[in-house]
């Protein structure tokens, strides 16, 4: 397997805090704990993750 580029959402800010980061290659979103870069980690299909995203985006939270 290649080496997957990672990246932080553009609203974590505060390196302390927790979150996730994503890779994405064409078939497949990675998401993995920022504070555990070695620990599990999710894969989702991409049409699965973008569902995801826009019902998060749309929850009244």
């Amino acid at each position: 397997m290649t080496e997957l580029a990672w990246f932080k959402s553009s609203h974590s800010s505060n390196e302390d805090a927790a979150c996730v980061e994503i890779a994405e290659t064409p078939d497949t979103v990675h998401v993995r704990d920022s504070k555990d870069r070695t620990g599990p980690r999710l894969a989702f299909h991409p049409a699965a993750w973008k569902a995801f995203v826009d019902f998060a985006a749309d929850a009244d939270l």
